[in-house]
């Protein structure tokens, strides 16, 4: 079974320790992007995935490259060309001051593709499912139809489509991604929703924006995951993570999955965050990696929320943890806390 991801990459630049980004006088380089962190994911937890973007021939797009197989993606169809690899600033917020990010991404190669760039029957030759997430949409009015061309094909191949709505507000308004995201949702059969994702994406709501409470609004997030399958019958399945956040770094995480008509829930975590950043990644990877393997459905939510929260641990994007590692999270019996 391969899975294909599709979105842009980025060089991270992120400050050193807790630094703010206008104090800074070095920053760490890393690359990640949230396609990007799935296709690796599914790669270390021995899944075969393609990563399809473009990056430029230069010496940013090749590093970008050599990470992806570094982790065993299959990078075969990605293309190349373009002047420049997009880039985010990334600064580690603290107690009550928020992380913060800062794109500089304009005029990247991948936001300059042309939608007849992509050979869909070639590409999808072999693919098993079709991943990508609501920001790869939002790059582009050419990646909007890539994104649909791509969508229309898997249709009458029978491909499955797992979109993570992952809205983005530096990116576009919620007018702007409700237009666009209400014609993809179309073709999606299992989606990904978390916070305000349902309501900017969708026009949906599910959460009232206090974060410290997330997981006392379960109710209204179940009426909102019902109303996104009667809005949108292709979609078979919806997933979410609720989270209680107290600081940057205290949190306590769940996660909720709608299928069939049934929820399945899973345990608390009370997370102490290293960073939290592509925690929602993971979890794309984890059911992912769940369907794959078919999972049964109260599996399939743990795995993914037991993959998610060990991201917290994780410095970087990318979620550098073995299906070992998540299943011991996963079967940690008690109040599923992780060691400090």
């Amino acid at each position: 079974m391969k899975v294909l991801s599709f979105g842009e990459m980025l060089l991270r630049l992120k400050t050193p320790g807790n630094e703010r980004i206008i104090q800074a006088q070095a920053f760490e380089a890393t690359y990640g992007g949230a396609e990007a962190n799935v296709a690796v994911s599914l790669a270390l937890l021995g899944n075969e995935v393609s990563y399809l973007s473009k990056l430029p021939n230069n010496p940013l797009g090749q590093g970008a490259k050599s990470t992806l197989r570094k982790y065993g993606v299959d990078t075969s169809e990605l293309l190349i060309g373009g002047d420049r690899l997009g880039i985010y600033f990334f600064e580690k917020g603290a107690s009550v001051r928020s992380t913060n990010v800062v794109y500089d991404r304009a005029y990247s190669a991948f936001s300059q593709v042309e939608r007849n760039e992509f050979d869909w029957p070639t590409i999808f030759k072999d693919v098993d499912y079709f991943y990508f997430s609501g920001i790869t949409p939002a790059i582009s009015s050419d990646l909007e139809q890539a994104v649909l061309d791509a969508c229309e094909y898997c249709k009458q191949q029978g491909i499955p489509v797992v979109c993570d709505l992952n809205y983005r507000a530096k990116m576009w308004s919620p007018e702007q991604a409700q237009k666009v995201i209400s014609k993809i949702m179309n073709y999606v059969t299992i989606c990904i929703a978390h916070d305000e994702d349902f309501e900017a994406t969708l026009g949906i709501k599910a959460f009232d924006g206090d974060s410290s409470r997330g997981i006392e609004q379960k109710e209204s997030f179940k009426a909102a995951m019902k109303q996104v399958q009667t809005d949108y019958p292709n979609c078979k399945m919806v997933a979410s993570i609720l989270r209680n956040i107290y600081s940057v770094e205290s949190s306590q995480w769940t996660a909720l999955l709608l299928k069939d008509g049934t929820f399945h829930e899973t345990a608390a975590y009370d997370m102490h965050v290293m960073e939290g950043v592509a925690a929602g990644d993971a979890f794309g990877a984890g059911l992912l990696h769940g369907l794959l393997h078919d999972y049964p459905t109260d599996k399939l939510v743990k795995f993914a929320l037991a993959a998610s929260v060990l991201k917290l641990t994780v410095t970087g994007d990318l979620n550098l943890v073995s299906d070992a590692e998540i299943n011991q999270v996963m079967e940690t019996t008690g109040g599923s806390r992780l060691a400090r």
